[in-house]
């Protein structure tokens, strides 16, 4: 099935055959559902913490903080804005030559007040000789949009979205990833003022992210008091994956193996080579003016808080296992601790004796933890929180997507339809054991949990895998909590039109 030339660009790539053959195996059998029980929901999977309550919470995480353990926010930064400018690039290649969607005539109508205005005016002056006023008057939208989203003007339809002006303040614009460097100043940092932040990003444009920390960094230091640490990665070409053809055979393309980008899950990789105690991990578009990142400031500090304090539980449970003096009441306790406080049950656990239950507990907890903020789903379900089964029989929270469900099956189908709650990717973990040594994070992952799409290739149909999700499959063994936290801590920017929402135009400073 494969030649030289095709083992050497395995080689290259740093995979191996047993990773291609196990591939191939998924194209053929499928990606099997995974069996859900219920949607998790407010006490049934989902906690709900009350604001006099709170304070408990966030004074853990402040606690933490002074203990100047190394905290980092991880940013998947890698995506193109190509899906951002979807509607213009229609636009452009439209048979008509003024605004005729509502999208196209808001877009327009309120140019203004995007941040990167200034910017697309110079552009237009520079390449045509007039401002954007004079090019609207003369009815020339589509020179507008070349220069916005083409190389000759901002080239924004080809950047990725970290690099887009996202916001404006008095004394200049914000890319988005400026304002993950504002936000993780705030709660990101420890007693030292040390702020670690990471970004993957696409090799193409890793340089362009590099300078703008360069030219950036000291003012961000000086304006919100603290130290950057600023690294960056790539997706490895290791997690590319095989596509097939619709026999499920490799895909070739002028006789050469096409390969394809495993999707966010092989950011799991990425978070594995990090040495950090705890990570915050957050979309690069979901950000906010200084404005109105008190409420986001506020709960992510109160799901680290969550997380510090059921590590805090569990690296005493784990300790007292190791020591050989526990009782059996106390063995009881971990054992109410997983099952109320993490939502892992086990009905075979009132068969087990004393030291089979001691490796069952101990089993369970000694694993990466996680605790996800969830938002109350105010729209149509989409992925979320739900408690599923395991393939040792165990039931666990997890996040799943729809396509990870059996939605022809219509109990299962209602489950998901009834979805509470939705994933913002709102996450923050912890990747040490109570010895301080950091988990193995690849060990922890569900392979049966990938994506198959149709996708083409000049013409061709063609099949392509993506790895387990970062928060899905990618997570699947991690214990895992689920917090509610308000609909106001996401702001993502699916299309530019959503930087005109009051949310992302307020300019006043906190």
């Amino acid at each position: 099935m494969f030649n030289s030339s095709d083992l050497l660009v395995l080689s290259q790539k740093g995979i191996n055959i047993s990773q291609i053959e196990e591939q191939l195996e998924h194209f053929k059998k499928g990606v099997p559902f995974l069996p859900i029980v219920v949607s998790a929901s407010i006490n049934k999977g989902v906690t709900y913490i009350p604001e006099e309550k709170q304070s408990q919470y966030l004074n853990e995480w402040e606690a933490y903080r002074e203990q100047n353990r190394k905290i980092l926010k991880f940013v998947p930064a890698s995506g193109a804005a190509s899906r951002m400018f979807k509607d213009l690039f229609e636009f452009l290649d439209a048979s008509y030559n003024e605004p005729q969607t509502s999208f196209e005539k808001k877009f327009f109508n309120e140019i203004e007040h995007f941040a990167f205005f200034e910017s697309l005016n110079k552009a237009c002056i520079r390449n045509e000789g007039e401002d954007v006023g004079q090019l609207i008057s003369k009815k020339n939208y589509k020179t507008i949009v070349a220069n916005l989203l083409q190389a000759k003007g901002l080239n924004y339809g080809f950047l990725p979205k970290g690099l887009l002006e996202f916001h404006r303040y008095p004394e200049g614009t914000r890319t988005a990833m400026e304002e993950h460097l504002a936000e993780g100043a705030v709660y990101a940092s420890n007693k030292s003022g040390m702020a670690h932040l990471h970004f993957t990003v696409s090799l193409e444009h890793r340089s362009l992210f590099e300078d703008l920390v360069k030219n950036k960094k000291s003012f961000y230091e000086k304006r919100f008091g603290v130290k950057y640490d600023i690294s960056f990665s790539e997706q490895k070409p290791s997690t590319d994956t095989l596509a097939v053809d619709e026999n499920n055979q490799p895909f070739r393309e002028n006789g050469q193996l096409l390969f394809r980008p495993g999707g966010h899950g092989a950011l799991i990789q990425n978070i594995n080579d990090l040495d950090a105690d705890v990570v915050f991990i957050k979309n690069i578009d979901n950000v906010v003016p200084d404005y109105f990142k008190p409420v986001t400031i506020r709960y992510k500090q109160l799901i680290a808080g969550v997380l510090v304090s059921l590590q805090r539980k569990i690296f005493n449970y784990l300790n007292l296992i190791e020591s050989g003096k526990y009782t059996h009441n106390q063995l009881m306790e971990m054992l109410y601790f997983l099952q109320t406080d993490l939502c892992i049950k086990n009905p075979e656990t009132k068969m087990l004796e004393d030291v089979e239950l001691v490796l069952y507990i101990k089993s369970k907890l000694n694993r990466p933890l996680r605790v996800c903020g969830m938002v109350k789903n105010e729209g149509e379900p989409g992925g979320g929180p739900f408690l599923t089964v395991n393939p040792d029989g165990t039931v666990s929270l997890q996040i799943l997507e729809s396509s990870q469900i059996d939605l022809k099956d219509p109990e299962k189908k209602e489950l998901f339809d009834k979805g509470t709650h939705f994933n913002p990717v709102d996450l923050v973990c912890s990747l040490k054991n109570h010895h301080g040594e950091k988990y193995d994070l690849l060990q922890y992952v569900d392979k049966n949990t990938g994506f198959i799409s149709e996708k083409s290739k000049n013409g061709k149909k063609l099949k392509a895998l993506e790895l387990p999700g970062l928060w899905n499959g990618a997570m699947s063994d991690w214990n895992t909590v689920f917090v509610e936290v308000p609909i106001q801590t996401f702001n993502p920017v699916k299309t530019v039109n959503d930087l005109l929402r009051t949310e992302h135009q307020e300019i006043k400073q906190y």
